[in-house]
């Protein structure tokens, strides 16, 4: 296990409160994130239906999966065994059998079908077929929307999570740079996403790392006007802009981190809107400091940049830390207009002040908690338009 049982219980004891303020006494969670969270269970079984039952009197949680991860379970968390209930394979990809109708009758023998039942429906992992079986197979259950229950447990950190971001904080620094140093004319961009991925899981010489909820990043040239672009095998072109953006991860907590490379010398107009962006990132980081809202950083961002005639429309970041693909948020407060979440000491989030245009764009971002004075990034990066003119770049 990542954690101690210790560590699982108080998350177990802290969503347990939070199940009762919203009426909630049997959570079924789907989400690999929040099933880790509470269990330790941690494999690549998401792809067919899993399930973790919280009951509000029970002091383990109950794991439903496939038979063959049922295994995976034993090995992963810290439930007695006992609580690891398999389903046969045939309900797979089955026509007339389905994973959630198992899931009831489970619930249905050990006294839980009448009972005001949480799900997470606004998830990638729950499927309007899942709630569909679940209504059939448990008609005299109240169920609620129990979509971020756990998130919200999830967004204060534990001393040791923290302690594990900041790993991962440094396997982002070494796969930016070794990103950074490969990209140049003439050189594939498959080739620089393969040194990035074999640099995110290679990590350190002390820690390994895991593989991110998302890919790494990689829009060159025109297609910096849009963020969520991968790679594909085209050789860049001297002149072009490249952002690259990427997380570090180990132990599944992340540490996001961004930045920008121009193949030769930048324009004017380039290098103007790096030098605003880092002015209104680093604005932001220096305010930042338990007791105030999350609107209150992104008005210091929006005055900053409002300076040279600039508007950002998207959310300037989000609440990071355990993820499965295919994200590394945690869907639940954001840096943004009319957000009033209070900081507090070991919230983590990920800023990201991206500019796009119709044609080009930059980006950098930190990924940083809160500490009791401020905020502590996890990567050590320079915050700058880098620029490549056929040497390394030294950090």
């Amino acid at each position: 296990m990542s954690f101690g049982t210790k560590e699982y219980q108080e998350r177990i004891r802290k969503t347990k409160e939070r199940m009762a303020s919203k009426g909630i006494e049997v959570l079924l969670i789907t989400n690999p994130s929040n099933m880790n969270y509470l269990s330790g269970y941690d494999g690549w079984s998401f792809y067919v239906h899993q399930m973790l039952i919280v009951i509000d009197d029970e002091d383990q949680p109950i794991w439903v999966g496939r038979t063959m991860d049922a295994n995976a379970a034993k090995l992963t968390t810290w439930l007695y065994h006992d609580n690891i209930i398999p389903y046969p394979d045939y309900y797979v990809q089955s026509d007339t059998l389905h994973p959630m109708s198992f899931i009831a009758d489970v619930l249905k023998q050990i006294g839980q079908d009448k009972r005001s039942v949480g799900v997470e429906m606004e998830n990638y992992y729950f499927t309007a077929r899942c709630y569909e079986e679940l209504k059939k197979g448990l008609p005299n259950a109240d169920f609620k929307d129990a979509s971020t229950l756990v998130n919200w447990v999830r967004l204060i950190k534990s001393d040791q999570e923290i302690d594990y971001m900041k790993i991962a904080g440094t396997f982002a620094e070494k796969a930016m740079m070794d990103g950074i140093n490969l990209i140049g004319e003439g050189v594939r961009e498959c080739d620089v996403a393969a040194k990035i991925l074999h640099s995110q899981v290679t990590g350190t010489a002390e820690h390994g790392g895991d593989y991110p909820a998302i890919m790494p990043l990689l829009p060159s040239g025109e297609k910096t006007s849009t963020p969520h672009l991968t790679w594909t095998d085209q050789r860049y072109k001297f002149g072009e802009t490249v952002i690259l953006e990427l997380a570090g991860c180990y132990r599944r907590y992340h540490a996001p981190l961004a930045r920008t490379v121009n193949i030769g010398r930048p324009s004017d107009t380039l290098k103007a809107l790096a030098d605003i962006t880092v002015e209104g990132l680093n604005a932001c980081l220096d305010m930042i400091k338990p007791g105030i809202a999350l609107e209150e950083v992104e008005e210091t961002w929006r005055k900053t940049i409002e300076r040279s005639g600039h508007v950002k429309e998207s959310r300037l970041g989000y609440p990071i830390g355990l993820s499965y693909p295919p994200d590394w948020g945690e869907h639940t407060a954001s840096i943004r207009k009319g957000d009033k979440t209070i900081l507090q000491p070991n919230m983590a989030f990920h800023m990201i002040p991206g500019m796009w245009f119709d044609s080009s764009g930059f980006e950098v971002s930190e990924s940083f908690y809160i500490t009791e004075t401020g905020c502590e990034t996890f990567a050590k990066l320079p915050r700058e338009l880098f620029i490549k003119d056929g040497a390394l770049v030294d950090y």
